[in-house]
């Protein structure tokens, strides 16, 4: 196989699982499941998957197109972007590997007002439970390390990917749910919480070198 083309799946494997476990769509299900107490029918979780799906998609691709732009404009480069957003990913991760929901993604309050949301969809399912502060720290680190268009286009074909495994997953929300239950959903976010502290960590020490290499 061609070591470029090889680099370049490597690349679109790491982050595509780096956005699902940021994602972390398993929580949202729960939550969708536990803003529906009367019952979630397979064609109302279609809908507010499709929905949030879409939302989440719409928020990913205007961080990538304007995230860096914004950031520019401030003076900030891209190693402290890794640093910061190291930071944020770690706070997740390690409420994540005690087996819970960082409030860095969405906080008590706002899963609480789901509860009372007659449409969740977009609001809080597609943000800022799915896509919180941790997604837009991802996208800005992984768009700012990329070197040009082709891993621009690697990091969209990530996103699309990943917000597929998010529509799928919140389409079957009261089925995943039912079969995990309450220790299995713990056991999975453990899972992925020390997947994003892997990444996490990474970004921190790759900032840092940037950074100290500058002084």
């Amino acid at each position: 196989m061609d070591a470029a083309l090889l680099t370049s799946l490597k690349s679109l494997l790491h982050e595509t699982i780096g956005l699902i476990t940021i994602f972390n769509p398993l929580a949202a299900a729960a939550i969708m499941v536990a803003a529906t107490p009367e019952g979630l029918t397979r064609a109302e979780a279609r809908r507010i998957a499709k929905k949030a799906s879409v939302t989440v998609l719409a928020a990913s691709l205007l961080t990538i197109l304007l995230g860096n732009l914004a950031f520019r404009l401030f003076g900030i480069n891209t190693a402290s972007i890794m640093v910061i957003g190291g930071l944020v990913l770690l706070i997740m991760a390690l409420n994540m590997v005690q087996g819970k929901v960082s409030d860095t993604s969405h906080s008590p309050e706002e899963s609480e007002a789901a509860v009372a949301k007659e449409d969740i969809s977009v609001i809080p399912i597609g943000i800022p439970v799915v896509f919180g502060p941790g997604v837009i720290s991802t996208l800005m680190v992984f768009h700012a390390a990329g070197s040009g268009m082709t891993d621009t286009v690697l990091l969209l074909a990530a996103v699309a990917a990943a917000v597929t495994v998010v529509f799928i997953v919140l389409s079957f929300a009261d089925t995943l749910t039912k079969a995990l239950g309450v220790h299995g959903m713990k056991i999975m976010t453990r899972i992925m919480g020390l997947i994003v502290g892997a990444i996490a960590v990474q970004f921190v020490i790759r900032g840092a070198k940037l950074l100290w290499g500058t002084l």
